[in-house]
């Protein structure tokens, strides 16, 4: 009889079991129904297995046909009824845990503890005043070892791509994005030595102290102080004035 392979890392799901005081995420990895269907038709061929039901949907039968043996092999499991569409949930749950008897995804019960730290942003409430987060997670990488029966590589980022925890590695919570500072917002005056403004007016400090108006300044001046980085707050307006005597020479 065929041998069951390992689950691939797009075939594993991460889901929150709990989002503690401390802003951090528990997750624990799971597989879909599908991906039993999908595994059992590759190994076995969609014709040589079956599954039953019975007592209302909690136990499911996998049965797959050994042509040694020339006979039905069956595995059997019970589920529990989902928080949505209970029956369907039920007989989805039975279906999967008969499928890790027969070794599907048989690995994630040796998955690491995963805590993934979360940024102030990323909890709020549920309906029961609980913390939550709206943040989804995937499994990027995994890999395991049937050796050693535990992972060697597992590495989850969220719906933005963004690293958030990777085995064997700490992981910090992403930093909040910084505010951006609005119109209406007072920005202090910063003090310069050779360059300032007087509401869009730009004045440049002379030599012997005295301040004089861009413009006031010969072509010849400006030429060169715009090289000279103690003028480089004025730059914008220098290099104005310079294209317009520039062009009022003409």
């Amino acid at each position: 009889m065929e041998k069951i392979r390992l689950l691939k890392a797009e075939e594993v799901e991460c889901r929150v079991q709990q989002v503690t005081s401390k802003n951090g995420a528990v997750l624990l990895l799971y597989k879909d129904a599908r991906v039993d269907m999908r595994i059992l038709d590759e190994t076995f061929g969609a014709m040589n297995w079956q599954r039953h039901h019975g007592r209302d949907n909690a136990n499911c039968i996998i049965s797959v046909w050994d042509e040694d043996k020339k006979q039905w092999i069956e595995k059997e499991d019970t589920g529990t009824e989902s928080q949505t569409e209970a029956a369907k949930g039920l007989a989805s749950d039975s279906f999967k845990r008969a499928g890790f008897n027969w070794g599907i995804g048989r690995e994630l019960y040796d998955a690491p503890f995963i805590f993934v730290p979360l940024a102030e942003s990323e909890v709020t409430k549920n309906s029961k005043g609980k913390n939550t987060t709206y943040t989804k997670f995937k499994v990027a990488e995994m890999e395991y070892s049937e050796e050693k029966r535990q992972f060697v590589k597992l590495k989850i980022v969220d719906n933005k791509e963004v690293v958030r925890f990777e085995l064997g590695k700490k992981v910090a919570a992403p930093k909040a994005p910084a505010e951006s500072v609005s119109s209406n917002t007072e920005v202090k005056p910063i003090k310069l030595e050779y360059v300032k403004f007087t509401g869009t007016q730009c004045l440049i400090q002379s030599n012997n102290g005295k301040w004089y108006r861009v413009e006031d300044l010969p072509l010849k001046q400006l030429e060169t102080i715009i090289n000279d980085e103690r003028f480089a707050a004025g730059y914008s307006a220098i290099r104005a004035t310079i294209n317009a005597k520039a062009v009022g020479a003409k």
